[in-house]
């Protein structure tokens, strides 16, 4: 999580949408950075108004806006899933080593995932606590420049951004009937995606 407090801007880092590159190219220009732990370096937007805003925030000024990048909900699933085949988490309850994309899917969609499904949800990440959309610019995964000429406008300063984070390459194929089971079973992943424009065709 970034804060540019003179720009009134917060950049909220969903897992697994490349903020971790726009964190790497915008890091000298933040006022503020939560890097580390995970858990408080991907701050939702709950918690970020429940624990940190008066921190940020004096009375009298303009609330600083909220941005975040969401990713298409197959896609943002195969990057998890991929994410947590890596060798050196090999064995632990956490791998995906040895489970399909399918069985990824299945367990994910349980209302209590086990551990390597266990990654949370877009949609949640960005909600408020009236479930209402909780971020004030929301864009594109797919469409990373788009964010990036957001930004250069708002801080006034070009941006050059490098790729991090990278999930090692694994074949994903999803089933057709996993896929609307998605769409059935998570439409509201599917709701937030179509709110930048996404395509929700299965």
């Amino acid at each position: 999580m970034l804060v540019f407090w003179k720009a009134r801007l917060v950049l909220l880092a969903v897992p697994k949408t490349g903020t971790t590159a726009l964190e790497s190219a915008l890091l000298p220009h933040a006022d503020t950075a939560i890097l580390n732990p995970p858990q408080q370096k991907h701050c939702t937007v709950r918690r970020y108004r429940n624990q940190l805003q008066k921190f940020f925030e004096q009375r009298g000024q303009r609330q600083l806006e909220l941005m975040a990048v969401v990713r298409e909900p197959v896609g943002w699933l195969s990057s998890w899933y991929r994410y947590r085949a890596r060798d050196e988490i090999s064995g632990t309850e956490n791998s995906t080593a040895e489970v399909t994309f399918d069985d990824f899917v299945d367990a994910w969609l349980e209302d209590t995932p086990p551990e390597f499904a266990k990654v949370g949800r877009q949609s949640r990440f960005v909600s408020a606590e009236d479930g209402s959309l909780g971020v004030d610019h929301l864009f594109r995964h797919d469409q990373l420049d788009r964010a990036v000429s957001f930004l250069e406008d708002r801080l006034k300063t070009p941006l050059e951004l490098g790729r991090s984070n990278v999930s090692p390459a694994r074949p994903v194929d999803l089933s057709a009937a996993m896929e609307a089971r998605l769409h059935t079973e998570a439409p509201e992943e599917f709701d937030l995606w179509s709110r930048v424009g996404g395509d929700l065709v299965p």
